[in-house]
């Protein structure tokens, strides 16, 4: 069970508290400067192993991951662009378990769905969704003609208000506004043994301006957590508005001295999981705090902003790889199954990473590192 890591995190957290006990100065600013060093000894890293290499990985072919805000609009309407031409190529996936499916953009989500419950709160989260965003980001590279990189969200920039940040902000360069205003109550989750009710945000309805809005944008699969539920298990075909529900409460837990906490709290992998995938971590928080069908953690990736979030949950594992790449890159802890229920088998890496209709399966050690294997890209 990945719990039994937690008295060994809970007493690093307890050393790592102390960022927050420095008089009369912001620990968010002390949390954000410790992250950036630990960013620049990731990237120093990279940039050393691959330097010399004639073949594989190299410095001359490797592919640069950027922050959303980062890229300029023409470069954020190239990947908005390629998005939209995956939701319009025609489905692989209606004969092969997701009769629902209408689209390229779909067969991805529908395959989440169907390993959603092997790939969280267990030994294949990080490994599984590192193969599953690098093959989105494949597929719009080689099916769509998109150019550039698989862009990602960091949290730490907009975690006090996530509506201003440039990824929801409702720009034509953006991933489209928060949903409309609509008044709610708590919307109650059921997944993996969990109930749980999660109190309303500052949206609710559909997304009102920009890409992905009510009129350029038809969602296709699930509800799976929360009703009312799709048809099919959430694979059938379910079409409606993408909503959203941006809060605030939930994005607080992706704020720079959380990051940070899980970034320096456990020396392996089954620990550092543990916290980033608790209910109140950074993987939570950045999904709580989209709202919407984020917080269907089957069928969120129906959500473009879905891959931004996993880009950055993906950054987080190669920084905290990155500070001791020796013994933590092929790192493996707990089993295949969320919570071990049921019971499986203990993830090695000679472990099969299953993605589906979307890609072939890969081993544990296969995707383990971004330099190696299948894998060419670097976050910057």
């Amino acid at each position: 069970m990945k719990f039994q890591y937690l008295s060994a995190c809970l007493a690093s957290l307890a050393a790592v508290s102390n960022v927050n006990a420095a008089p009369h100065k912001d620990p968010e600013a002390i949390a954000t400067k410790q992250i950036n060093q630990m960013d620049a000894k990731y990237k120093q890293y990279i940039q050393d192993t691959i330097k010399t290499r004639k073949t594989g990985c190299t410095s001359k072919n490797i592919i640069k991951r950027q922050e959303w805000g980062s890229l300029s609009k023409p470069e954020r309407k190239s990947y908005i662009d390629a998005v939209y031409c995956l939701q319009k190529k025609a489905p692989q996936g209606r004969n092969k378990g997701i009769p629902g499916s209408q689209s390229r953009f779909d067969d991805f989500a529908g395959t989440h769905i169907q390993q959603a419950p092997f790939v969280h709160f267990s030994g294949l989260f990080f490994h599984f969704h590192r193969y599953f965003v690098w093959l989105y980001e494949k597929a719009l590279r080689e099916e769509c003609g998109y150019k550039g990189a698989q862009p990602y969200w960091d949290w730490t920039l907009s975690w006090k208000d996530p509506s201003k940040s440039t990824v929801f902000d409702g720009s034509p360069y953006s991933l489209g506004s928060n949903g409309k205003k609509v008044p709610h109550g708590p919307t109650t989750i059921r997944a993996y043994g969990i109930v749980m009710d999660i109190p309303p945000g500052t949206g609710g309805g559909c997304v009102e301006k920009g890409p992905f809005s009510q009129d350029k944008y038809t969602l296709s699969l699930g509800p799976n957590v929360f009703e009312p539920y799709g048809p099919d298990g959430g694979l059938g075909y379910n079409p409606r508005c993408l909503k959203r529900d941006l809060n605030p409460y939930w994005t607080n837990n992706t704020r720079p001295a959380k990051v940070l906490e899980a970034l320096t709290a456990c020396q392996d992998i089954g620990c550092f999981d543990t916290i980033v995938e608790s209910l109140d971590g950074t993987h939570a928080g950045g999904h709580f705090g989209q709202g919407g069908m984020g917080l269907d953690t089957f069928a969120s990736p129906g959500d473009p902003a879905f891959w931004l979030h996993h880009g950055q949950v993906d950054r987080m594992w190669s920084l905290w790889q990155g500070q001791n790449p020796r013994n933590r890159t092929l790192q493996t802890a707990q089993t295949g199954t969320a919570f071990n229920n049921p019971p499986s088998a203990n993830v090695t890496l000679n472990t099969l990473v299953d993605a589906g209709i979307v890609g072939e399966k890969k081993s544990v050690k296969d995707v383990s590192s971004t330099i190696d294997g299948p894998f060419c890209y670097m976050y910057v």
